[in-house]
């Protein structure tokens, strides 16, 4: 007999636990809307945890393996019992899909009356006021711009979101979006003439009034670290704190409780004052001479760094760097444009506000060189980084965990953090030691697929090492029989985009002198949600790309059997806050390497290992080309981090395993070297 949609989920008699079993069960609620849906005893299990992290208003550290049910684990007893929740996310993708799919499912399986919103950063919505002022600026010079800018005004007219999301007909990456959006630091806020019926002010607040609300983390840390006004009443209204994708959140709380000041918010400045400027305030002002005086400083400082790519810390510099000097030309020019608009600040809301953002990253740029000069503070790392068109300046905090812990410590709620990958061999100190979570309950639920028949591990014998110049070719070249037996269907990630360019073209010539027709997706030539939709359609295709494609991309099935892992995904050595973070280590007596690069690896590596088997059904191989995971004193540390696939060093044997004919018993015996690997406690308890 099956729940009716009529049982009252939130008042029924017993304990969480007995109500969680009945929706669970095989006969409860869901098997009346999901076909073939089944109990899985890790999701009630997590389901469980989460109800008692949500009644205790506690914190629960949770990693539910591929498989698990996670997203279901966490709504039914939040939907339930939660109060006021946020769920927040690590990507757009995500928060759509829970948005959409996965929320509307549990609402009408449990027959919930809770109302959901989902609120976005202010760049996803159309702005009116910038909408305008754009279009009376007249035609561009590239006529598809112009047809995506009236695509966007009649979207704008039918719209009661104005999320560009729904607007298909206008690419996420087109230029045009970057005119017809705000941001914080351009919004008049409420002396604009159209917030009343302002898009972002709208949605939040339809997210005030919603029982449950999906975020992002970019927008939930803007709220938290109170940099956004507008929304910091969020937080405090929350019963329930959900962080799906958590394995994201100290890189995302590193950013926002750090400062960046860079060259493109001065163009920004710059063209938005010379359009108001020249619109309505033309009486003698010479805006043009003003804001092209301001433009050459910002290049000139880009300038100061003449290769196309810099990134450095200030340590690092050359004692006498025309770095400063140019800052302070910089900031001679923008004090001359902020004298300027103060005398017209009467003439429109705009050039007032304008004045105040001028006033405000003149004080950024003043507070960086003032900091970078000066300041011995071990808790930051100050750096440069130079891209082709801008220059960025960084104060970065080396540890969030004290002020992250102070934040949540501040509202007394439920918190939980769950992703696939938060432990490593099921110990979460990495994890929780970056956010201060350590006295917070954590526990793994592992991933009910059969991995040990599903799919196998293959480490090429191979004598080429990472950091050699012929590395990639070697990846290239072991790839090619690999992608012949699978049929296609494969990923190629890379640690690199270099190493990305370098494979993809040795594979194109390949398929061409060999006459494969397996279509080839790269990384850069469109859109990531173009390739994967097209990767998807064609059915044996094959992908290479870098770092934004080991996580958050789901393909199930046979059209992705193969995912060939180029590197170990170590940070580059001279990056400067890792540089920072390992001294600031080693100066309170640990192992840089072992107790910061190796973990971050790992959760990394566990994040590429996880885009193979999707669903109980997927069968595949999973290749890491390099031998350091086998020859190194850490290899075995790694691949115990990983899925439990039996393993090969074996080609041959990895290229039958597609026909199903492949002889593989086990797992194979310990190496010496993993032998060896196995007596050293330090590295194994690090």
């Amino acid at each position: 007999m099956t729940e009716t949609d009529e049982t009252d989920w939130f008042s029924l008699q017993g304990t969480h636990d007995e109500a969680l079993s009945r929706i669970f069960d095989p006969t409860g609620p869901f098997s009346n809307i999901i076909d073939g849906y089944r109990l899985r005893h890790s999701q009630l299990e997590m389901a469980r945890a989460v109800a008692r992290t949500v009644e205790e208003s506690a914190t629960l550290v949770a990693e539910a393996g591929t498989g698990t049910g996670k997203t279901f684990a966490y709504l039914v007893p939040a939907l339930l019992w939660g109060g006021k929740v946020i769920i927040s996310t690590g990507t757009r993708h995500l928060q759509d899909q829970l948005f959409l799919r996965d929320i509307p499912t549990v609402r009408k399986a449990l027959n919930a009356p809770v109302t959901v919103a989902l609120l976005k950063g202010r760049s996803n919505y159309v702005c009116r006021l910038y909408l305008l002022r754009t279009m009376e600026q007249g035609t561009f010079s590239v006529s598809e711009e112009t047809r995506q800018l009236r695509a966007i005004a009649r979207f704008a007219k039918t719209s009661t979101s104005g999320d560009r999301s729904e607007l298909a007909g206008v690419p996420d990456n087109s230029p045009i979006w970057h005119r017809v959006t705000s941001s914080h630091e351009n919004c008049p806020g409420a002396e604009c003439a159209y917030y009343q019926d302002c898009f972002v002010m709208k949605a939040r607040r339809k997210a005030l009034q919603s029982d449950v609300l999906v975020v992002n983390h970019h927008l939930l840390f803007a709220d938290l670290t109170l940099k956004e006004s507008g929304i910091s009443e969020l937080l405090p209204t929350a019963n329930t704190i959900i962080f799906d994708e958590a394995h994201q959140l100290p890189d995302t709380a590193t950013l926002f409780l750090g400062e960046i000041v860079s060259t493109s918010h001065v163009f920004d400045l710059c063209r938005d004052v010379l359009v108001e400027g020249l619109a309505h305030a033309r009486d003698g002002t010479e805006w043009g001479k003003i804001v092209s005086a301001l433009e050459k400083e910002a290049r000139d400082l880009r300038l100061v760094f003449s290769e196309d790519y810099v990134k450095l810390s200030v340590g690092q510099l050359d004692r006498n760097t025309p770095l400063f000097p140019a800052l302070n030309s910089l900031l001679d020019a923008l004090r001359a444009l902020i004298s300027v608009l103060n005398a017209h600040a009467d003439a429109t809301e705009l050039l007032a506000l304008y004045a105040t953002r001028a006033q405000s990253l003149a004080e950024a740029f003043h507070a960086w060189h003032t900091a970078a000069q000066g300041s011995s503070d071990m808790a930051y790392v100050m750096w440069v980084e130079a891209f082709a068109n801008s220059l960025q300046l960084h104060k970065t905090p080396l540890s969030v965990a004290s002020t992250f812990t102070q934040q949540r410590k501040a509202r007394s709620c439920a918190w939980i953090f769950t992703s696939a990958t938060l432990a490593i061999r099921g110990n979460f100190h990495h994890f929780s030691s970056r956010l201060g979570l350590e006295n917070a309950h954590a526990k793994v639920w592992a991933s009910p697929f059969d991995y040990a028949s599903q799919g196998v591990l293959y480490v090429p014998d191979i004598t080429a090492r990472p950091n050699t110049p012929d590395f990639s070719a070697t990846v290239a070249q072991i790839a090619l029989p690999l992608i012949e037996a699978a049929g296609g269907k494969a990923f190629l990630l890379c640690t690199t985009l270099r190493a990305v360019n370098l494979i993809a073209t040795y594979l194109r010539e390949e398929f061409e002198r060999n006459h494969w027709d397996f279509p080839l997706f790269v990384q850069g030539d469109s859109p990531r949600t173009d390739l994967l939709e097209r990767f998807r359609a064609a059915g044996n295709g094959v992908l290479v790309g870098s770092q934004s494609f080991w996580e958050g991309v789901d393909v199930r099935g046979e059209g992705l059997s193969l995912v060939i892992v180029d590197k170990l995904p170590f940070a580059p050595p001279d990056d400067p806050v890792l540089s920072a973070r390992i001294q600031l280590l080693e100066s309170e007596g640990k192992n840089g390497f072992m107790d910061y690069q190796l973990p971050e690896a790992i959760m990394n590596l566990k994040q590429g290992a996880g885009r193979l088997i999707r669903d109980e059904s997927d069968r595949g191989v999973l290749v890491i080309c390099d031998t350091r995971l086998v020859s190194s004193r850490y290899g075995r540390r790694i691949w115990q981090s990983l899925p439990p696939f039996l393993r090969t060093r074996s080609m041959e044997e990895a290229c039958r395993f597609f026909s199903g004919s492949a002889n593989l018993q086990g797992l194979p015996p310990p190496s010496a070297q993993e032998a060896q690997c196995h007596t050293r406690t330090d590295e194994d308890n690090a």
